[in-house]
């Protein structure tokens, strides 16, 4: 699972491993699959959070890439699987690249093992409240130009802070450091003041001591001054739907009458600097 230089405390839960256990990946241990299983077991259809995420996050880098985004910084990025940013970028731009940032050392043994051959990515290990490291972290310094426009992305990483921990002063911190024309996508856990709600999120400081369920309006506050692009703060499964093999392209488009409970308790949304 891990290279011999790489120390993981397998007694202590991982958010990354956790999610790759509800992706159906296979990097994870056994106190990740307690926690996994209680979302699917005990609160069932809740991976559609997870799901609805990681596809969204698929359309807004290839919205990104499109826009003209060559450069990507992705924080708390996980560990690999299908669609990465950077595979997902290079094929709206064969040049772009992408700088993955995690906390998790196995997240670095598999991004390292995953991205030896590609020397338009690199993956740190570094402490998403510490931006200062990850800034003048050598790796990011060769590879992202901060003087052109930067794909900062912080999909399913915010709820994971607490407010003492001040995430809109983390995203501001970013906002500063990247020019006219940057884009800020974050996707993050909605409150839907249900017991749904309350029990997730009760789970998840239980198990990390941090997990924050926000209003839209605080999850809109995150992204301060920045100029949110169509179609605003939605939840995932409503951003910028792409239509399905036969469907009608004049007709694509989601009710939200027709997500579940579980999908409408996480949203996103892409934002520009003006």
């Amino acid at each position: 699972m891990t290279d011999s230089t790489t120390r993981v405390d397998q007694s202590k839960p991982s958010i990354a491993r956790v999610y790759d256990y509800l992706l159906g990946g296979k990097d994870n241990y056994a106190v990740d699959r307690e926690i996994g299983d209680f979302f699917i077991k005990d609160l069932p259809g809740s991976v559609a959070i997870a799901f609805a995420n990681r596809q969204a996050l698929i359309r807004a880098v290839g919205a990104m890439a499109r826009d003209g985004i060559s450069q990507f910084v992705d924080m708390g990025s996980g560990l690999p699987t299908a669609d990465n940013v950077h595979q997902v970028a290079q094929r709206h731009n064969i040049d772009a690249r992408v700088a993955y940032v995690d906390n998790d050392p196995i997240v670095l043994a598999h991004g390292r093992a995953l991205l030896a051959t590609d020397d338009r990515t690199t993956v740190i290990q570094a402490d998403l409240r510490e931006p200062e490291e990850i800034y003048n972290h050598p790796d990011v310094a060769n590879l992202i130009n901060f003087d052109e426009p930067v794909g900062v992305i912080f999909s399913a990483i915010l709820h994971h802070l607490n407010d003492a921990e001040r995430p809109g002063d983390l995203v501001r911190w970013w906002v500063d450091r990247v020019p006219t024309d940057s884009q800020i996508y974050i996707s993050h856990f909605r409150s839907g003041e249900n017991e749904e709600t309350r029990v997730a999120e009760q789970k998840l400081q239980g198990s990390f001591g941090r997990g924050r369920w926000r209003t839209d309006e605080e999850i809109i506050g995150l992204f301060g001054d920045l100029d949110l692009l169509e179609p605003g703060l939605v939840n995932c499964s409503l951003w910028r739907p792409e239509p399905a093999p036969g469907d009608d392209v004049s007709k694509i488009g989601v009710d939200k009458r027709d997500l579940t409970v579980w999908e409408l308790l996480i949203s996103c949304g892409l934002a520009r600097k003006p």
